[in-house]
């Protein structure tokens, strides 16, 4: 279902998608339009790539068996992407960006902080996912006997940088049909690549994978939801604002968390039985996590399969520059919000340089972004989580832009309380494969648990810490200063759906 972005478009599919002129405005109630059904479509488009078949290697790699990974892998999944769907009712209540929403509770220009880091993370996951669709294409024209070397990555990394960024910068309506198409052709697709591997799948092999720990078992589980919805926290509402604010909170919280999480976890039962069949196989998917999964495939089917690759790939970075652009909006930047796509488009495609061509290992760096700009991430959710619990009525539209409104300019306490809970996070995750990240853990000594090579070092409990502190730390004295926000007067908005910063 596509939902049109100004009033004059009435969704036709016949009529080409024109640049969204939208950025960190509120939607004017003429182009709220849908129902919370439309959001399966962006969501579950976004995480059908195979990447989640990685995930089985990646869980492995925590040193644990079978039933614990898809233990941590469900609970993991399905517990971080209900964060998405709560943090979505805010976009229904608001129709504004996720990071416009965030100034509620940390003040109009206070908000910048926590824009900022989103900023951070929605980069580094889009220039993440392109380099692995450029690596996977390499990977598959090698197999061919096409070619493979620097040639064919640089042009399948432009492609694919393209294609994101023109999604980006065209904004939602493109993207709602994009998301759309890449649902039914990955999907289908991806089914057929697990007919063509099951026999690679063994039970009694991967039924004979030692258990470990809890600690390895709680790692993988933080893993898991900082590789999923904690990942998405940061964007959840800016998809949703485009609904009514009649939709009911349960369908948008379902249907969020149904549309992410349902590809993942299928995808991730199966990359769990092939990776523990496979030590080979498992250990290649660290460093080439999509490319990797090729070396199982008949030749003739290695072109469906890149096919797939790099429209899951290229379906969750599409969501990731469109927020990103965002966010950097939210973050002060005086530019359009296609500009700001545009800018985020050319560092991506930096940053994918970087991966496809120089970096040597790519599980190493890739635990070590999830882990460390998850926790200031984690700790952001938990306070937004507690400021959306406490309201009762929507947003005031016009004191989200207003630093002398209700949601005031500067407030100290959610800013310090954000930078105290990412302080005990950092403290308590280590991040031993980036070497850059080796200062991390400094409270796993003081604290009794074995310090940065004790039992619980891999545990990344900082995740899971610094999401309970601010979330209790907001909930517990934040009740009378929301309620003295609700009890004043609604403010006028003459220009609504008008651009503001």
């Amino acid at each position: 279902m596509t939902l049109p972005q100004d009033p004059s478009d009435t969704g036709s599919p016949g009529r080409p998608p024109r640049v969204e002129t939208h950025g960190l405005d509120v939607i004017g109630d003429a182009e709220r339009k849908g129902t919370p059904r439309a959001l399966l479509w962006p969501w579950f488009g976004a995480n059908v790539s195979v990447l989640g078949i990685g995930y089985g290697a990646f869980a492995f790699g925590f040193g644990i068996s079978f039933w614990q990974a898809l233990a941590a892998g469900v609970l993991g999944i399905v517990a971080s992407f209900l964060l998405c769907g709560f943090v979505a009712v805010a976009g229904k209540r608001g129709s504004a960006p996720t990071m416009v929403l965030s100034r509620a509770a940390y003040g109009v220009r206070g908000n910048r902080l926590p824009s900022l880091i989103s900023w951070m993370l929605t980069v580094g996951w889009e220039t993440v996912l392109t380099a692995l669709a450029a690596l996977a294409t390499a990977t598959v024209f090698t197999r061919l006997g096409w070619g493979g070397g620097t040639g064919t990555k640089v042009v399948a990394l432009l492609v694919v940088a393209a294609l994101t960024v023109t999604g980006g910068v065209m904004g939602f309506d493109l993207i709602m049909r994009l998301q759309t198409l890449i649902t039914v052709v990955t999907g289908v697709l991806t089914l057929a690549y697990v007919a063509l591997v099951a026999d690679h799948v063994h039970w009694d092999t991967v039924s004979a994978v030692p258990a470990g720990s809890a600690q390895q078992f709680v790692g993988a589980l933080v893993f898991m939801m900082t590789g999923f919805g904690l990942g998405w926290v940061n964007a959840a509402a800016d998809y949703s604002r485009y609904l009514p604010r009649s939709s009911s909170s349960r369908g948008v919280i379902g249907w969020t968390a149904l549309g992410a999480s349902v590809a993942p976890l299928l995808l991730l039962v199966f990359g769990l039985l092939l990776a523990g069949s496979s030590r080979k196989l498992s250990t290649a998917v660290a460093a080439d996590p999509v490319g990797a999964l090729t070396t199982i495939l008949p030749t003739w089917f290695l072109v469906p399969f890149a096919v797939v690759a790099v429209l899951g790939l290229v379906g969750g970075a599409v969501l990731d520059i469109y927020s990103s652009g965002l966010a950097l909006l939210s973050a002060g930047l005086p530019v359009p919000r296609y500009l700001a796509a545009l800018l985020d488009g050319v560092l991506m495609t930096a940053g994918s340089v970087y991966i496809v061509f120089f970096a040597g290992d790519f599980l190493g760096p890739f635990t070590g972004f999830l882990t460390t700009l998850g926790v200031p991430i984690a700790a952001w959710c938990g306070v937004m989580l507690a400021d959306i619990a406490l309201r009762r009525r929507d947003y005031d539209d016009a004191d989200l832009y207003r630093p002398h409104g209700r949601y005031g300019d500067v407030p100290l306490r959610p800013l310090l309380l954000t930078l105290a809970a990412t302080a005990v996070g950092w403290g308590l995750v280590t991040n031993t494969a980036a070497h850059w990240l080796s200062w991390q853990g400094y409270l796993l000594g003081p604290l009794g648990l074995g310090g940065r090579s004790g039992a619980w070092a891999y545990a990344n409990l900082g995740v899971l810490a610094a999401l309970a502190l601010a979330f209790a730390g907001t909930l517990l004295p934040g009740r009378a200063p929301v309620r003295e926000q609700e009890a004043q007067a609604p403010s006028p908005s003459p220009n609504e759906g008008v651009c503001r910063t």
